[in-house]
């Protein structure tokens, strides 16, 4: 893994994190309905981590001498609870899997450091996935 490979791979995971971000906030905004109080305050609790794993992601592109992203990659459409729930499962789900081979990638790179970093993020992240699961579960269609 060479350290351009390296940067371009960090820069679209910081892409998705900036996106999860606008994600979350633009959510808990549309929740509607009866659980509106219980899914703003879920959707709006997950915005520091997502906030702390793109200042992370960015910290670590400069230092590998690169320029962080600015351009979040697209944030899914979602027009009731469900579906907004939904699309952050697909999502959670994603960071799962790409934190994975990145903290594969960083190993190869040689930096333990981020790949351990990048394993505390695919906890994170499964974490994440895993109540929105729970939620999921009973949701009324």
């Amino acid at each position: 893994m060479d350290k351009e490979t390296m940067i371009a791979n960090l820069n679209q995971d910081l892409a998705n994190e900036l996106s999860a971000i606008i994600q979350y906030t633009t959510y808990a905004a549309k929740a509607t309905g009866p659980y509106r109080p219980q899914l703003t305050q879920f959707f709006l609790a997950e915005v520091p981590d997502e906030q702390m794993h793109a200042q992370y992601l960015a910290n670590k592109i400069v230092s590998l001498g690169g320029e962080p992203t600015t351009v979040p990659t697209k944030v899914a459409k979602a027009s009731t609870n469900r579906e907004m729930l939904e699309a952050v499962l697909v999502a959670e789900r994603a960071a799962t899997i790409g934190y994975t081979k990145r903290a594969l990638e960083a190993d190869e790179f040689g930096d333990k450091g981020m790949a351990v970093q990048l394993e505390d993020m695919v906890r994170d992240e499964s974490g994440h996935a895993e109540e929105v699961e729970r939620i999921l579960c009973d949701w009324p269609l």
